[in-house]
């Protein structure tokens, strides 16, 4: 594909795909209300996921659109509601508008985070059981892509994102790691495949300690996870101890998003 809308650039999934998804012949158009400098092969839009009219101008002449943007944690109701959800709507209604055959939807193990280990490997197919507002606004994504692909005909790929950073940051993280390199492999996974339809995948790297979903639906795009947390686990472990699986983190999938807390209203 040779015009990419990446939404959220300046954010850290964004961060990382960024120059992992440049390749010789592809234009990566970056989209952020944050700052950001266009380096060789790639366009900047400062404008914000909420702004229709910008969204399906940036959308003009692009074969995919890979969207990040949102807010990348729990926040009160009219934050999530005004970015993530109506934010998601507009980025599917531009697509829409501007004839773009693709839309690649960051979601998250929060869309299903109150599962629990008796469960596991989670299958693509489960119900939907949000953990917190934000899990809500991907379960909502992960419904406006079915909207579009079975009502406009968009191939749309909702890949549920579990723990996305350079290195592991917790042990828990030692089974949710997807790697920068997994990251980008199972993005362009989803950009390669042909005619992918509407699906829902789930993004981890070949943790030793994983498990806990299923890569079957990533696989059948084409991805192959080649990295694991455990090459972490020594360091990880020596600063802030083994991993105790009485630890309430382990109780859901969704791990802290998943536990008591006071309401979001009041964050």
């Amino acid at each position: 594909m040779s015009t990419i809308l990446i939404t959220g650039a300046a954010g850290g999934v964004g961060t990382i795909l960024r120059p992992r998804l440049a390749r010789s012949g592809r234009t990566l158009r970056l989209l952020d209300i944050e700052p950001l400098e266009a380096g060789p092969g790639e366009e900047v839009v400062r404008a914000s996921v909420t702004d229709l009219a910008a969204m399906t101008e940036a959308c003009g002449g692009v074969d995919a659109v890979v969207h990040l943007g949102g807010r990348s944690t729990e926040g009160p109701w009219e934050s999530i509601l005004e970015t993530n959800i109506d934010g998601t709507y507009k980025v599917f209604e531009a697509a829409r508008r501007a004839g773009v055959p693709r839309v690649i939807f960051a979601s998250s193990n929060h869309a299903v985070g109150f599962h629990t280990p008796d469960e596991y490997p989670l299958s693509e197919d489960v119900p939907t059981l949000p953990d917190t507002y934000y899990g809500v606004s991907k379960v909502t994504g992960e419904a406006l892509g079915a909207l579009y692909h079975h009502r406009y005909g968009l191939d749309v790929i909702c890949v549920r994102i579990l723990t996305c950073f350079p290195k592991p940051r917790d042990p828990r993280s030692l089974s949710t790691w997807l790697s920068p390199d997994d990251a980008t492999r199972l993005f362009e996974a989803c950009l390669a495949t042909e005619k992918p339809g509407y699906r829902i995948v789930y993004g981890v790297s070949a943790n030793t300690r994983g498990g806990w979903v299923s890569l079957e639906g990533a696989a059948a795009l084409g991805y192959s996870a080649k990295d694991d947390a455990e090459a972490y686990a020594a360091e990880l472990i020596a600063e802030q101890g083994e991993p105790s699986p009485d630890d309430p983190v382990f109780k859901y999938l969704g791990g802290h998003f998943a536990l008591p807390r006071p309401d979001a209203e009041n964050l």
